[in-house]
């Protein structure tokens, strides 16, 4: 089974994250911020990953980028440390995914022998300071936090007009990607 569990704990954070990559897309999401916890539990359904997620923390910011740090260091964890076993991935994963007027495109490369290399794009123009009850500046934030602590490359794009259907399409796009890139080949 190709799972982990990671926990961290800081003075402003508590993070908990149960990942396997083989699952059906089960999740128990609960970080105390809904839009959040809507899209993680979107990542999780869409990648056909199992996911429990507990987070508590002082400030919504702290949460979300936590949050990306400790999934990251459980993707890359369930993936395998050892060279052998990020060699029998596929390694690369895209996916398009519309979500009525907006299309989010999500390319990654997971990393061969040795593991990857870190590095994020992310290029959606998000024009409200809010969506639902999450900062927009904290989801690129995620983004890059999962992508290095994964050792991932990840590149994210976006259009549409409406802000939930951008954001929602790109976790969507990151979860087929991922789940196209750890299949094992």
């Amino acid at each position: 089974m190709r799972t982990a569990s990671v926990k961290r704990k800081t003075k402003e954070t508590n993070i908990e994250v149960e990942l396997n990559l083989d699952g059906t897309g089960t999740h128990e999401i609960s970080t105390g911020i809904k839009f959040f916890d809507h899209m993680l539990a979107t990542f999780s359904r869409h990648g056909s990953f199992d996911l429990v997620v507990h987070a508590t923390g002082d400030l919504s910011h702290h949460v979300i980028e936590d949050t990306g740090i400790v999934l990251g260091e459980a993707l890359k964890k369930a993936i395998g440390g050892e060279p052998e076993e990020r060699e029998k991935t596929v390694r690369f994963g895209y996916a398009i995914i519309p979500m009525d007027e907006s299309l989010a495109r999500c390319a990654l490369d997971i990393g061969g022998i040795g593991g990857g290399r870190s590095y994020t794009v992310f290029e959606v123009e998000l024009g409200k300071e809010r969506v639902e009850d999450v900062n927009t500046e904290n989801i690129p934030h995620f983004f890059n936090s999962l992508a290095t602590h994964a050792n991932f490359t990840v590149h994210v794009y976006a259009t549409g007009e409406n802000e939930h259907h951008k954001v929602e399409a790109i976790f969507k796009a990151l979860g087929v990607a991922l789940s196209k890139a750890t299949r094992i080949k």
